[in-house]
């Protein structure tokens, strides 16, 4: 059997100009061409007259037989003087119809060396890899005498002294006699569904029984437009696809897959041949996973498989984790909503009698934070009313804002006087260490109004002072000293006490209400927060106020919860 041209041979040939493949004796090239072809005949004869051969392996021993009877027809059709200028013009169809039946040939031979080694057939073995091999030594030739001519050619037109090597056809180092065992990964991968999409009937018969035997589902499709029906009918784990199908090629169903959101998840190993390299490319930057060649090479074609799977099993499970994490997100949304609902439901509605009209606005933040706010007469004469502020966002927080306003609501710290700001702040820091609340603590402003002599007393723990106004008179903060509430044991509340007139409105809130970001980075103030308080609007002072930072936030979303109330003097 004659051994491939050396790269030497191949390169000084290429170098003779774009009638290299015109100037060479066509004669001697049907000769190098025909001789491994009748090695293949040869030894696949005498297989098929053997007595010893399983009878099951006589339809692939036709099959590479006729693969060899084709390719020597082809050879004489197209490398005959008369009609191999016109030939060649369809450099890439010449070359796919040459390639074929060895691919076949090749193939077939090493599905039946693999059967032949799982049975112990082993004097089998000899004669099935002379075959493998024969066909492999013309593929070599036929890239000496038809692929690197013209790459060089190409090459030459294409550049102005680059003079790039081609890749050679057949890469040595590279054992094609056994595949390599299953890794864990996959043997675990083992089971998944495949579409082949390869028009030629003996590629799509090899590669599924190659890939059966792995343990893979196949399903075949003879053409594009079958494979995008059955993609749309079944669901898939990878599809292998052939570059040239009559009707939609390779690269015109990838590109319909990536376009469709059903079947753009999928993954593509595109199947081509060496010469292909450009076509294989543009299908890479379209969205294929990877790429595997003619003929196959048993052990690429199942790691690249094995990678691409492996892959597509990772990519699932991100997205079963991201879809639990959704869900789990959507559950915990909806907690918040129905919490925040339940802290709202707790508030008590807007009051107007003779001596106060009290009106509020409340706005849970998007974390459920841990704002809260009452106020209710404490006996005929003393009405109380009060903001306060737990630490953090989240149910905690929510849980810790309503204890306390139950407590204060229904007076729970025994022999306390409640129109005491001052004791009452003392007595909460007390009833509510931090330690024992999960670390958390709360600020508040807790003030009582006299009906009798329309005096407000009030004390602050750590809280944003309420703001006074009348008239037009600037904003007056109502500021009395004392520490976060939980914070410090046996802290001192001072009480402050101010006297109010007919007509004065106290505002009372949180600090979501003016912590607020602006684009550029900086932090409105307390400052600014007041002088917005004490512009004059016509009516709705609160809508005008949450508007103001609505406005400034960019939208109605705020971090904080936003609690904002209005205490009028009558």
């Amino acid at each position: 059997m004659p051994s491939s041209p050396t790269p030497n041979q191949g390169s000084a040939k290429s170098r003779e100009g774009p009638s290299s493949v015109l100037s060479l004796d066509l004669a001697r090239i049907r000769h190098d061409l025909r001789t491994p072809i009748n090695h293949i005949l040869g030894y696949c004869e005498m297989l098929q007259e053997g007595d010893d051969v399983p009878e099951d392996f006589q339809p692939d021993l036709k099959k590479i037989h006729t693969g060899g009877r084709q390719l020597l027809a082809l050879i004489q059709e197209y490398f005959d003087e008369s009609t191999f200028r016109e030939k060649r013009q369809d450099f890439h169809r010449l070359c796919h119809e040459l390639r074929t039946p060895v691919n076949h040939i090749v193939g077939y031979s090493e599905l039946l060396e693999e059967q032949a080694e799982d049975r112990g057939l082993s004097r089998l073995i000899p004669d099935l890899r002379k075959i493998k091999e024969a066909g492999r030594t013309w593929l070599g030739l036929m890239e000496e005498y038809l692929i690197r001519p013209v790459t060089d050619i190409q090459s030459t037109a294409s550049a102005d002294d680059q003079r790039g090597e081609p890749v050679p056809l057949l890469q040595p180092g590279i054992d094609f006699a056994a595949p390599a065992p299953l890794s864990a990964n996959a043997s675990r991968l083992a089971g998944g569904h495949l579409l082949i999409a390869d028009d030629d009937a003996a590629n799509r018969d090899m590669l599924s029984r190659r890939l059966q035997r792995q343990g893979y589902t196949l399903t075949l499709a003879s053409s594009g437009l079958e494979a995008l029906r059955l993609m749309r009918s079944q669901k898939f784990d990878l599809i292998l696809l052939d570059m040239i199908m009559p009707g939609l090629d390779g690269y015109q169903v990838l590109t319909r897959m990536k376009a469709d959101a059903a079947l753009a998840h999928v993954p593509v190993v595109i199947m081509s041949s060496l010469d292909q390299d450009n076509s294989v490319a543009r299908c890479i930057e379209a969205g294929a996973e990877d790429y595997i060649t003619k003929p196959f090479n048993p052990v690429l074609l199942r790691a690249r498989i094995g990678a691409c799977l492996e892959r597509k099993l990772l990519r699932d499970q991100e997205r079963a984790a991201l879809e639990a994490l959704r869900q789990s997100q959507k559950v915990l949304w909806d907690e918040l909503a129905e919490a925040a609902e339940y802290v709202r439901s707790l508030m008590p509605p807007p009051l107007r009698d003779d001596a106060v009209c009290v009106d509020w606005r409340f706005q849970p933040s998007t974390q459920l934070g841990g704002d809260a706010f009452g106020y209710h007469w404490l006996d005929p004469d003393h009405f109380a009313f009060y903001v306060l502020d737990v630490c953090g966002h989240g149910v905690g927080a929510a849980l810790l804002s309503v204890s306390v306003m139950n407590v204060l609501k229904n007076r729970a710290m025994p022999n306390l006087d409640f129109a005491d700001p001052g004791a009452v702040l003392a007595s909460l820091n007390r009833t509510f260490p931090m330690e024992e609340q999960n670390n958390m603590f709360f600020t508040i402003w807790y003030g009582v109004l006299s009906r009798h002599t329309q005096e407000l007393t009030f004390a602050c723990g750590g809280h944003p002072p309420a703001v006074l106004l009348h008239g037009e008179s600037a904003p007056q903060p109502l500021h009395a000293a004392g520490a976060i509430i939980g914070g410090f044991p046996e802290v001192n509340y001072a009480t402050g006490r101010i006297q109010l007139v007919r007509g004065a409105r106290v505002y009372v809130f949180s600090d979501g209400i003016y912590e607020l970001k602006r684009d550029d980075g900086s932090t409105v103030t307390l400052e600014e927060f007041n002088r917005e308080l004490s512009r004059p609007v016509a009516s709705a002072k609160l809508d005008s106020i949450v508007s103001w930072a609505a406005q400034i936030r960019g939208n109605d979303k705020f971090e904080d919860d936003i609690s904002l109330l209005e205490v009028s003097l009558r």
